[in-house]
């Protein structure tokens, strides 16, 4: 009897987050790489990666029986939230900081909410006292803790 090789992070993941990924690298590396141009802000290079973050989220989430299929298919669920341990005692079971506690470690949980938090909140929200730019050394930095945490959470949480 043949013994298949596990799967990895990146077959793990549908096309539409691969091509994400993709074309993110492209645009880092390809488009930008000369710095022909000098941006104030390189926020749009971590978009694909932090796009392709949510949706694996939510994939991992539902295959791991953390949420629902119809939460994962909801126009209404918020990772953000659920993802918060401010609100883990007020979302009691709802809470995904706790169930990834509780299933994995504290410790992965907060790298999934603190990558949440580089990657999307403090990277795409505008606010008009706190205009958060990045380098592109900075959004490198932040594209790279994504794709390092979409696989540590993977492993630690993909279905055995």
């Amino acid at each position: 009897m043949t013994q298949t090789a596990p799967m990895s992070f990146w077959d793990y993941l549908p096309q539409e987050q691969k091509d994400l990924i993709e074309e993110g690298k492209y645009l880092r590396d390809d488009i930008i790489k000369d710095h022909s141009y000098q941006f104030k802000d390189y926020s749009f290079l971590v978009f694909p990666f932090a796009k392709a973050y949510e949706g694996f989220l939510k994939q991992l989430f539902k295959d791991a029986g953390l949420i629902s299929h119809l939460d994962y298919i909801s126009d209404h669920l918020r990772l953000g939230k659920l993802l918060s341990p401010n609100l883990m005692g007020r979302l009691r079971d709802r809470s995904l900081f706790k169930k990834i506690t509780e299933r994995s470690s504290r410790d992965l949980a907060n790298r999934i909410w603190e990558t949440w938090k580089i990657g999307r909140n403090q990277t795409f929200h505008y606010f008009p006292h706190n205009f958060k730019a990045l380098s592109f050394n900075e959004a490198g930095f932040i594209i790279k803790e994504i794709l390092t945490t979409m696989e540590e959470a993977y492993q630690a949480l993909k279905k055995q």
